[in-house]
């Protein structure tokens, strides 16, 4: 047998190899992919509150800072001193509540345990929509993330971040800033400086001088 004939016959029979093995492989399982639904996330204040106009925290301190909007929808301090506010830091101060995002709910925690049975902070909000929310504010979580707080009889994980922002309201009111007299020193003349006076002569004096002057014979 030629030699070429040989090297055709093992070509075909690679080619038939080849057809067979990709005709007869094993197909491959359809692989599922499941997609796990994210947790929706959910905050403190629920936008169907309206938008807030009135602000009180109130610390276990005693400390209180308080801010409302008046009739011309300016933001003013009503506490600790009655004042007009700085509007941007009032509205970054209401802005923070639409971001204190609800961390985790904890429905069989005591209150006792976090810190709600004399809380450290109290926070009171009032909405356009005529709502009223009261938060209880706890300790800080032990991953310092968030707050232990309670509303509506439900104890949840705050985020820490939004909530010392306000927090921070109380030891730094956003006053409105006030110019301040500048006072500029007066020219005032430099009085003289004193000289050395001849006294006065006195009469005892005169006649010594007068009784030296005269000549005896």
């Amino acid at each position: 047998m030629r030699r070429s004939t040989v090297i055709y016959l093992l070509l075909l029979l690679v080619m038939a190899g080849a057809y067979y093995y990709l005709n007869n492989r094993p197909q491959p399982a359809d692989i599922a992919l499941t997609f796990e639904p994210q947790a929706e996330v959910s905050y403190l204040f629920a936008a169907e509150d309206g938008l807030p106009t009135s602000i009180r925290i109130e610390s276990k301190a005693g400390e209180v800072v308080e801010l409302a909007r008046n009739a011309e929808n300016a933001w003013v301090l009503i506490l600790p001193l009655e004042a007009s506010a700085e509007q941007g830091s009032a509205e970054a101060a209401a802005s923070q509540l639409t971001t204190i995002r609800i961390m985790d709910r904890l429905p069989d925690i005591s209150p006792k345990d976090v810190g709600l049975d004399t809380p450290q902070y109290k926070l009171i909000v009032k909405f356009t929509n005529d709502v009223e929310r009261i938060v209880e504010i706890g300790v800080v979580t032990p991953t310092g993330t968030g707050y232990y707080t309670r509303a509506d009889d439900e104890i949840v994980i705050a985020s820490a971040s939004a909530v010392d922002a306000l927090i921070g309201l109380l030891a730094n009111p956003p006053y409105a800033e006030t110019p301040t007299a500048t006072v500029t020193p007066s020219q005032t003349p430099i009085p003289p400086i004193p000289t050395e006076t001849s006294l006065p002569s006195t009469p005892e004096a005169g006649a010594a001088t007068n009784a030296t002057a005269t000549s005896t014979p």
